[in-house]
């Protein structure tokens, strides 16, 4: 069921007024959200007046758009006209205000959205966790004794918490997909370069993408059509059997819970393959992933740190002064290494429509506990919560975090990785997916307007 389509339907409809709706879910947000801490400010005069426009448009007889008084969030790194676009940042904090939406927020106000609030994120966008040291921890909201991810934990806390129907964040190499599976959402990262950063502050040029969290699978290719342009038209149904879909194997198996990759083989099953596939050097290509990240992240940041590097929190500061001083010739190196790889997935994608593979090796870590396992050995979950999603970072492929919903257990998530532009395969996939009941999102239920 399209929560969303429920929304603009009873606004349609008139029997509540997009004014009722939103106030609901800023009153919602009010009550609910501290314990989660999902939500750095609420943008509660612009929605309300951008709701009494959506009213006055229905009044008069017109379309207010597809998407007419929708509410959504934004992670704190997209562009708000009139408001500080901070990235998580105390650094940003004192700049003037955004002069116009970011391109992809204009695209949902045209359709009738409404942004109500800004959403928590890692500062910069430099984690996996949303462990900000300027506006808190964003804890899970299945269980708030554990990480919500990151960088987008935010937004995906706030959408797989009931408060909002969806959420825009951001993918550098996994922090749309870490927090969706931890978090129990839908979430997409797009081809990269396929949507505009116009107005979106960068982390890293050679991955960064953005893309929208949701509570159904219809619900996220509603909200893709909308900020990708594509006309609003249904998925092609997909037939299991004739799509060539394979399971990474290998690198993507180890340090996995047996619940992870007991649902894979429940799909492959469904699908009817059981091929099983390994991608060569991975762990070279995460490495480089990594490095180009810092090095690119730590140029960026270079002018900001010599000057005020007491202004940021010192565990983003460290590493993106680390990634400064990266010597050209590693990086360089690095990027030898993602022409390879993407060369080699264009390879694979001549033999596989799709791949399929873990998001996370197991439910969200304890925040007191704040470790996963890599090779057997615990680390540090900030920096390696994303060691199933950053190697496929570099293959610029469009990846679908799919929600595995388990009764009575926390959230996991897998990685539906298609060629680039076929997000549309990936959004039928997931359509049977979820009509199938193996994904599901986890929402927790609030007192929501019927």
């Amino acid at each position: 069921m399209s929560i969303i389509k429920e929304i603009t339907t009873h606004i349609r409809s008139r029997k509540y007024s997009a004014q009722q709706v939103v106030s609901h879910y800023l009153d919602m947000i009010r009550q609910c959200d501290p314990p989660m801490n999902s939500v750095t400010r609420l943008l509660n005069d612009r929605a309300l007046q951008a709701a009494a426009e959506v009213d006055h448009l229905i009044a008069q007889g017109k379309d207010p758009g597809v998407l007419a008084g929708v509410p959504f969030g934004v992670k704190d790194l997209f562009d708000l006209q009139g408001e500080v676009t901070t990235a998580g940042s105390k650094l940003l904090s004192k700049n003037q205000p955004a002069k116009q939406d970011a391109e992809i927020i204009r695209k949902l106000c045209e359709a009738g959205a409404i942004p109500v609030a800004t959403l928590n994120m890692d500062e910069f966008a430099y984690g996996f966790v949303t462990d900000n040291a300027h506006h808190g921890m964003t804890h899970n909201p299945h269980d708030y004794s554990r990480f919500a991810g990151g960088s987008s934990g935010g937004s995906a806390a706030s959408v797989g918490g009931g408060l909002l129907p969806f959420a825009l964040g951001s993918d550098t190499n996994g922090s749309i997909r870490v927090p969706a599976s931890l978090c129990g959402v839908w979430g997409i990262r797009p081809t990269y370069g396929s949507l505009s950063m116009q107005g979106v502050f960068p982390f890293a040029d050679s991955f960064d993408t953005i893309g929208p969290f949701c509570q159904t699978i219809e619900d996220l290719k509603l909200i893709y059509d909308v900020i990708s342009g594509d006309e609003y038209t249904s998925s092609s149904p997909v037939t299991p059997s004739e799509l060539r879909i394979a399971q990474l194997g290998g690198w993507f198996e180890k340090d996995v819970d047996d619940d992870i990759l007991q649902t894979i083989q429940e799909i492959m099953t469904l699908f009817g393959k059981q091929k099983k596939i390994e991608l060569p050097n991975i762990k070279q290509v995460r490495t480089a992933s990594y490095l180009m990240t810092a090095s690119e992240g730590g140029k960026l940041h270079l002018p900001f740190l010599k000057k005020s590097p007491m202004e940021y929190d010192p565990a983003t500061r460290d590493r993106l002064m680390a990634g400064a001083l990266l010597p050209v010739s590693s990086y360089l190196k690095a990027k030898e290494i993602q022409y390879w790889f993407q060369q080699y997935m264009a390879q694979i994608f001549k033999e596989y429509d799709v791949l399929i593979a873990p998001a996370v090796g197991s439910v969200a870590p304890e925040i007191d506990n704040p470790v996963v396992f890599v090779d057997g050995k615990p680390q540090s979950a900030r920096v390696h919560l994303g060691i199933y999603t950053q190697p496929l970072s570099m293959s610029q492929c469009p990846v679908l975090s799919v929600p595995i919903y388990r009764k009575n257990k926390l959230p996991i998530g897998l990685q539906l990785i298609a060629k680039p532009h076929h997000e549309d395969l990936l959004f039928s996939i997931g359509a049977v997916l979820e009509q199938k009941n193996i994904a599901k999102a986890s929402i927790i239920e609030r007192n929501h307007m019927n």
